[in-house]
């Protein structure tokens, strides 16, 4: 498998991103809502709780193997995973801090106990106002010696769960697998006349717990990832997702808690329309992950990035294919940038030193077409 292995710098920017729902890193909404979630399963099911935070740089066992992902699963490419190493993985999923907790458990355990899991997780991902290639998850998982738990404690704990993070709204679940779990679902709330998904859970695959020391015929689990960003988001009424982590205080201070966001005025947003040749593999996540790793920070002034019409070499008339210097193996892509600051307004030489950046984050052609002020 070809692993692409981050760049020192590409995992240095990673690593130093803050992770929004540890307190020790500053106080945040996303800290609340953990909080809300923890208080309701444990009023609810008079349990104990135990909240685990962990390095984000883990084992590829931990994050694939142990979880039961198949060792020819698509979520193992680089397309989706930032590898560290041959054996390392920046965590593309909180459940990925799952397996060594449970290891670490012994007969001490409370007989009834709710494991928490909060913290950032990577992927590559498109650029839009929902999607982020650092996102924040939340990992719950009950585990019980005893009484099993079923289907009817798992409805019971999606209900507590929805009525905590988003009070009133309606939701539904819709059958999903997922390695981990048996009886796998999928959680979608209602907003705005559709249906958002926010998370998945099940019943704790028997497998894993006897793997990880626990019997299944004396321990059961329920099993449920959330994901923070969009649940916050829903909960506030945020529509962009950068909002999370502006720095204007207007926009800032509203995010220490719970309360509906108040708009603040918007910047206005340049677009411009790039024409590139790139590779037939190009995809929208493969893409944001290209301009992310270009631009670093300032990828934050991307607002959307819209793949608009692609055109394969064949599809394209011979003037066309030498005006572009296409080869065989490329293909022409039409994309839409958007560029927002979220704090200030963009002048525009940096609308076209950004419009720049991406065109050279993602052009392979021969003859390139740059932006000038004048």
């Amino acid at each position: 498998m070809n692993t692409h292995i981050l760049s020192t710098a590409a995992y240095r920017r990673a690593v130093s991103i803050r992770d929004l729902t540890d307190p020790g890193q500053g106080p945040h909404a996303l800290q609340l809502l953990v909080d809300a979630i923890r208080g309701a399963l444990v009023d609810a099911w008079s349990c104990a709780a135990l909240v685990r935070r962990s390095n984000p740089v883990v084992p590829i066992e931990d994050n694939y193997d142990r979880l039961h992902y198949p060792p020819d699963g698509a979520a193992r490419e680089a397309r989706y995973t930032r590898y560290v190493s041959d054996r390392l993985v920046l965590r593309t999923q909180t459940s990925a801090m799952i397996p060594p907790l449970l290891s670490s458990l012994d007969a001490a355990t409370p007989r009834d106990l709710l494991l928490l899991c909060p913290g950032i997780v990577y992927r590559r991902d498109s650029i839009d106002r929902l999607h982020t290639g650092e996102p924040h998850q939340l990992d719950l998982w009950r585990l019980r010696r005893g009484p099993r738990l079923g289907l009817d404690a798992l409805a019971d704990m999606i209900a507590i769960v929805v009525g905590a993070a988003l009070p009133g709204r309606a939701y539904r679940v819709t059958p999903a697998r997922h390695p981990y779990t048996v009886d796998g679902v999928q959680l979608d709330v209602e907003h705005g006349g559709a249906w958002v998904e926010i998370g998945e859970c099940g019943l704790a695959l028997p497998e894993l717990l006897r793997e990880c020391g626990h019997d299944p015929a004396r321990v059961s689990g329920l099993a449920m990832g959330l994901g923070l960003d969009r649940l916050l988001m829903l909960r506030k009424g945020v529509e962009d997702i950068r909002l999370l982590r502006a720095l204007d205080p207007r926009v800032s201070m509203q995010m220490l808690d719970l309360a509906p966001y108040r708009a603040v005025s918007h910047q206005p947003p340049v677009r411009r329309d790039l024409s590139i040749v790139t590779g037939a593999e190009l995809s929208e996540a493969l893409l944001g992950d290209r301009v992310r790793s270009e631009l670093g920070d300032d990828a934050a002034c991307v607002e959307s990035i819209e793949l608009v019409a692609e055109t394969a070499y064949a599809a394209l008339p011979p003037a066309a294919r030498a005006r572009l210097g296409l080869t065989p193996s490329q293909k022409n892509v039409l994309l839409r940038l958007v560029l927002r600051h979220v704090d200030r307004a963009l002048t525009s030489a940096e609308a076209n030193a950004l419009r720049n950046a991406v065109y050279s984050a993602l052009h392979e052609g021969p003859r390139a077409e740059w932006a000038e002020d004048g």
